[in-house]
């Protein structure tokens, strides 16, 4: 489904890719892993054409994305759900996921009926501002208002941060249902282990803009959880 190849990025002249190639197939789901400033955000944010590549190659279902903008990535397939969820605060629930749709095209009652189905929690805060929400509801909107696009790839970005366990697990068994149901495919940043250890078919780790090793998930272990990646990359 993806498939990156030699991808170099960066913010203007400050370079922090240096030469990232990864694979996610189909309904397959990828955790990244590594300590703050590795990379795992700018890579993300490259994918899905947030920042511009300056060498490599980005292909999603046989299709360059390389000078693809970020609207015609959406409308390909990719969602994006940001570090900090991104959500407009002012806006409605409601609001939040009419704009997701609106932006692509799609017909609003159909695909938030959809997302309810599968968040209902989110139903009845349809009228509420997205900014009056807990922290987690919040996520739970951000997730909502990008699987409202019906993406064939979703892209996470430390979806747990200051999230309580509860909606963690209703996360894990979204993310969990989703792929059984419709074959999505997930790539996850994320520092939670035990969420990357039981979403993730296999981990990517990063270290200063490169892709270092890759295991299976069940290599993870509890002492990860203290950000003890050095064993791993040798």
């Amino acid at each position: 489904m993806l498939e990156v190849t030699g991808l170099h990025s960066g913010y203007g002249r400050i370079p922090i890719l240096a030469g990232i190639s990864l694979t996610v197939g189909d309904a397959e789901f990828v955790g990244i892993l590594g300590h703050n400033g590795m990379g795992k955000t700018t890579l993300l944010k490259t994918l899905v054409g947030l920042l511009p590549l300056t060498q490599g190659e980005i292909r999603f279902g046989g299709s360059s994305l390389a000078r693809a903008a970020p609207h015609r990535r959406a409308a390909l397939g990719i969602s994006y759900v940001p570090q900090g969820r991104g959500i407009f605060p002012g806006l409605s629930v409601r609001e939040n996921l009419q704009f997701a749709l609106t932006a692509l095209g799609l017909p609003a009652a159909a695909g938030i009926d959809q997302v309810l189905a599968e968040i209902p929690r989110l139903e009845r805060l349809l009228d509420r501002p997205g900014g009056a929400l807990s922290g987690g509801e919040q996520q739970l909107l951000a997730l909502a208002r990008a699987l409202v696009q019906r993406p064939k790839l979703l892209l996470l970005d430390e979806p747990t941060e200051g999230i309580q366990p509860s909606i963690i697990g209703e996360m894990m068994e979204l993310l969990r249902g989703l792929r059984e149901r419709s074959g999505i495919a997930v790539l996850l940043v994320e520092q939670n282990i035990d969420f990357i250890r039981m979403l993730s078919d296999r981990v990517l780790l990063m270290q200063k803009g490169c892709i270092v090793r890759e295991f299976p998930a069940s290599e993870l272990s509890d002492s990860m959880a203290m950000g003890d990646f050095d064993g791993l990359g040798h």
